[in-house]
């Protein structure tokens, strides 16, 4: 077999996320990083921008039709922060990754002496021009098809991450996150004897007192209250072990 530009097999046996693509020259594209146009200017296949720009927002749909069928209790605030979490840049650079996009890219040699394969960025970005390219080599039922997989793992993941938080860091990462303020806390009251003292703490975020809670100690309180906080303004407390529901094969394609 003749080995393509850059020592890449011809594109007429490409393969990618599970696709034989029967337009190759899309794929070719989709795996071309500006930096490879830049020293290969005979090179007549172009660069991924244009489909990097379409496959971010078909991404974007796929993902957040997903979480809307898959986690029919998250209300909207917790459905944006999930698909927000699956479609950033280093949650899709792993997709790359997965997926072998990471071997196959076309750099040139000033970005592959860099270290360009290894880069979230570029990584995300070609992730989002395959996914693009598939869009137009085969359509929405494929590409769904194609990406969902990726999804659920990924999904499973991020709650797990929030669900270790302590409950204070969590509040403090979405106060500062959804409202530009960091949350402040303040003991309210004291009460029993010094041998089992118990504290109340309430915490504020701007001039609103926004939860309150108790304990032995003031940072048990302080985390009651950041955990009261938290269920009055963002809902139950992530689960670990949180899943996604049973999938409706009615969904639309």
């Amino acid at each position: 077999m003749t080995d393509g530009p850059s020592g890449f097999p011809p594109p007429e046996s490409r393969e990618m996320l599970g696709w034989r693509f029967r337009d190759p020259q899309l794929l070719q594209r989709a795996l071309t990083h500006p930096s490879h146009v830049n020293e290969h200017p005979e090179d007549t296949v172009g660069d991924n921008q244009r489909l990097e720009f379409l496959g971010d927002a078909v991404i974007d749909f796929i993902a957040a039709a997903w979480v809307y069928r898959c986690y029919t209790e998250f209300d909207e605030g917790r459905m944006t922060r999930l698909r927000a979490a699956l479609v950033r840049t280093e949650t899709l650079a792993s997709f790359a990754r997965q997926a072998g996009i990471d071997q196959a890219l076309r750099l040139g040699r000033g970005e592959e002496d860099a270290g360009g394969r290894r880069r979230d960025a570029i990584l995300c970005d070609a992730f989002e021009a395959v996914v693009g390219a598939l869009y137009l080599d085969a359509g929405m039922v494929a590409t769904r098809s194609a990406v969902e997989p990726f999804l659920g793992p990924a999904a499973t993941s991020t709650l797990a991450d929030a669900a270790d938080q302590d409950a204070k860091s969590r509040l403090q990462e979405w106060s500062q996150g959804e409202l530009k303020v960091t949350p402040r806390y303040r003991v309210v009251d004291e009460r029993g004897p010094d041998h089992a003292k118990v504290f109340v703490a309430e915490v504020v975020i701007g001039d609103a007192a926004v939860g309150q809670g108790a304990g032995h100690s003031k940072q048990d309180a302080e985390q009651a209250a950041a955990e009261a906080a938290w269920e009055s303004l963002v809902g139950p407390t992530p689960s670990a072990s949180a899943r996604p529901a049973a999938e409706d094969s009615s969904g639309t394609d």
